[in-house]
């Protein structure tokens, strides 16, 4: 029976929940930890695994959204498509398929194992199986590695995880509504995939059309500047750049699949050598400001909100996720490493540094639990596993990269 509680006026808890989460994530900053975990905790203070005090209300959903598309912008704008494409390249590809499918089969195993269903097992597999981007660029720069060679590896590998995983999502996310028969799935699994590669068709024209025009000058650039001297109104290349992001998203959308596959797809686009340094950069800050600044505190102490240890009875579950999150990825970039002729030191450094699952596997988990597809515990679980990956994992790359010199 759930306790009664006075529900505060929206901007009262906004307020609570956004100082409270700038305070928390403060905190772990002064302690070389990413600022997501304190906001996560601050959401578990506030809500009702403790003081009951914030509840996450439609308008704090709305919020957390906004946080996720910006969250997938960013992480985006850090990926370029020629950096996909190296990934792709040699025994390159051994490594970033063997970091992938060993810990997504690893996920869906523990999820066959312990009984789960169909949508909940895969999901948790998917969870498993992605690194986190930002993170793990963030851990690089912070050990001084980000420019070395294992150090590009890893960003490489990680780039391949988060579009193969926001991919697979689309695709998931068409199955939901059919009633789960082999048929069924087949079928919409088949329709979904289809769309998926329509839309990565035109993307890939796209690419391609915007290699082949810079190649005969800075013309988009030129024709950026003048459009944005042109126009009167404050921020407008912020404007357009959002407009162009929203295109995508909403034929997306159209296509059946996730708004943030187009959102995350559309920001890979934006380069250096298309918009010029300065309006990237531009781009970047206002991006950060409103996403850093406001809406992902939201979104990362709206998480804690809705995260429930009481919910979680299956300790074996936990257990098991905690466990094949951590062995399955060090395994997979070992594997994966080895196999492409990297020595042993070296591969398992790339296993160690892939671990941090943070804000990507969160948005994937969150997703999946506002769809429905996951439970309560099972959430609760994934947020658990993805705090402590990320929380270790800079402990354990120092020790590696030790061992490497």
């Amino acid at each position: 029976m759930n306790e009664p509680y006075l529900e505060l006026p929206f901007f009262t808890n906004l307020l609570i929940l956004l100082v409270t989460a700038r305070i928390f994530g403060e905190i772990f900053e002064r302690f070389k930890q990413p600022a997501m975990i304190g906001e996560i905790i601050a959401g578990i203070i506030l809500g009702p695994s403790l003081l009951n005090l914030i509840h996450r209300t439609e308008d704090i959903k709305v919020i957390s959204e906004l946080g996720i598309f910006l969250l997938v912008i960013i992480a985006g704008l850090e990926i370029n498509i020629d950096d996909i494409l190296k990934s792709l390249k040699g025994r390159n590809i051994i490594i970033s398929v063997m970091a992938f499918f060993i810990p997504i089969f690893g996920g869906i195993a523990v999820g066959y194992y312990f009984n789960q269903d169909i949508m909940t097992t895969v999901f948790i597999g998917l969870c498993v199986a992605i690194t986190a981007l930002p993170v793990s660029i963030r851990i690089l720069m912070d050990l001084g590695k980000i420019n070395s060679e294992v150090g590009q590896k890893i960003i490489s590998i990680a780039i391949f995880d988060d579009v193969l995983a926001l991919s697979i999502l689309g695709v998931l996310l068409n199955i939901k509504d059919t009633d789960m028969s082999v048929m069924s799935v087949v079928k919409a699994g088949s329709i979904s995939l289809i769309k998926l590669i329509v839309f990565i068709s035109l993307l890939s024209i796209a690419y391609l059309s915007i290699k082949s025009v810079l190649r005969k000058g800075n013309y988009i650039q030129e024709s950026l500047d003048n459009l944005v001297s042109f126009l009167k109104g404050k921020e407008s290349l912020f404007a357009l750049f959002f407009a162009f992001v929203l295109l995508f998203s909403t034929f997306t959308e159209n296509l059946g699949l996730h708004f943030i596959v187009g959102a995350f797809f559309a920001s890979m686009l934006i380069s250096e050598s298309l918009i010029g340094k300065d309006n990237l950069k531009s781009v970047e800050t206002t991006t950060s400001n409103i996403a850093m600044g406001l809406l992902a505190p939201i979104f990362f102490a709206g998480i804690g909100l809705e995260f429930n240890i009481s919910a979680i009875s299956n300790i074996g579950l936990l257990i098991a996720v905690i466990t094949v999150s951590y062995l399955s990825k060090i395994a997979g970039g070992y594997i994966g490493g080895t196999l492409a002729g990297l020595n042993r030191r070296v591969s398992l450094t790339l296993g160690v540094g892939l671990n941090a699952r943070g804000i990507m596997e969160l948005v994937i988990a969150n997703i999946a639990y506002r769809n429905g597809l996951i439970s309560t515990e099972v959430f609760s679980i994934l947020v658990i596993m993805g705090v402590l990956t990320t929380l270790t994992t800079p402990l354990l790359l120092k020790q590696a990269f030790g061992r490497n010199e």
